[in-house]
């Protein structure tokens, strides 16, 4: 698919961030609750130095009667925040009324979720909606690990001609049981940044981790690979939140995980560190260079052995032989001190990569 180029505004001149030191925060409550919850986040939080507010008003929620949000009547919360502590205010929208809503009580950015994201229609219906609007717009990924379907949001705003556009890197969805709520899968945001360098990118540890616990070491990974900022869900009294308890930190808790944050420079004048990491890194072109020409030799042979197949009437998928290569790779992995998830990633999909060079002859 041919690269796309977006007509977008670089973060540091949107306005609502007065200066661009890393990390930028946004935090606040998963849900607007009452007036007075919010308030007491809000201050605490000014006084911790977050300067962006963020909010649910709708939640939408996987299952019916649970808590819902309050409502358009949250949005007047927050904008005493924003008028009485000086605060810029975030929340989320997912239809038309919602825009509307958060548009006229002054909201100064919108999010748009993981779950709108992953719907064109909807998306679509919300660019429609922002058209002519300048308000920064900031797109969680989708809940499937679907990179274009997240690209696809972005070309859908910036065709509406909003230019300032971000991204929220949240995690995606998995049926398997894991340590965090959602699997990062870091190397989307990655391909996003690939394609978008001037992107701003922000990472929601909260829900990536889905306990308090997992928030720093996701935001430290974070910023060690240059992300642009943190949207953390921080509550007065978390034990006691309507909504996703066990993932918000209090005010004071979330100043203590930002000030542990080692934040990484992108370069340096250190002229030892350059003549280092460009010797190293025409070592990796060297390494990546012998791998290509392994792998194409590996396919020459796997063409062959699609042949003899085709010749003796032998099924593709051998999956006792499949076995014994994973015992192989993985006991051989070890010795290399390799990652054995890492190895199982590489070598599923070079089989895959055989089976599709054998179907290929088969058809031939």
């Amino acid at each position: 698919m041919a690269a796309t180029k977006l007509d977008l505004v670089k973060a540091g001149d949107w306005g609502i961030f007065s200066d661009m030191k890393k990390p930028l925060v946004i935090a606040g409550p998963c849900s607007a609750e009452s007036e007075q919850q919010l308030f007491e986040t809000a201050r605490a939080l000014k006084n911790e130095g977050v300067e962006i507010l963020r909010a649910g008003i709708w939640k939408p929620r996987t299952r019916p009667n649970c808590f819902e949000g309050v409502g358009a009547e949250g949005l007047g919360w927050m904008k005493r925040a924003q008028q009485e502590l000086g605060m810029k205010i975030a929340t989320e929208v997912a239809n038309v009324k919602h825009v509307y809503e958060a548009l006229k009580a002054g909201v100064d950015m919108l999010w748009i979720g993981a779950r709108t994201t992953a719907n064109p229609f909807a998306v679509q219906e919300l660019a429609d909606a922002l058209r002519g609007t300048d308000i920064p717009v900031l797109v969680k990924n989708p809940v499937n690990p679907d990179v274009e379907l997240w690209v696809g949001a972005l070309e859908r705003l910036n065709m509406a001609g909003l230019k300032k556009i971000g991204v929220i890197h949240r995690g995606f969805s998995s049926y398997t049981k894991a340590k965090y709520r959602n699997i990062p899968q870091w190397q989307l945001p990655i391909e996003i940044k690939r394609r978008f360098p001037d992107m701003l990118m922000i990472c929601d540890p909260s829900h990536i981790s889905g306990k308090r616990e997992y928030i720093r070491e996701i935001s430290q990974q974070a910023m060690d690979l240059g992300f642009d900022g943190l949207i953390i869900e921080s509550h007065i009294c978390p034990e006691i939140a309507l909504s996703d308890a066990a993932q918000q930190v209090t005010p004071a808790a979330l100043k203590e995980i930002l000030a542990k944050l080692i934040i990484r420079n992108v370069d340096t004048e250190n002229v030892e560190y350059k003549e280092s990491i460009d010797e190293l890194r025409n070592r990796i072109d060297q390494l990546d260079d012998e791998l290509l020409e392994i792998l194409a030799r590996r396919m020459k042979v796997a063409e062959k052995i699609g042949q003899y197949k085709k010749q003796n009437n032998i099924t593709i998928l051998q999956t006792g032989r499949w076995e014994k290569i994973l015992e192989k790779v993985f006991k051989k992995g070890e010795e290399h001190g390799l990652d054995s998830e890492f190895i199982e990633k590489i070598f599923t999909a070079i089989h895959q990569a055989s089976i599709d060079v054998q179907t290929h002859v088969m058809k031939e």
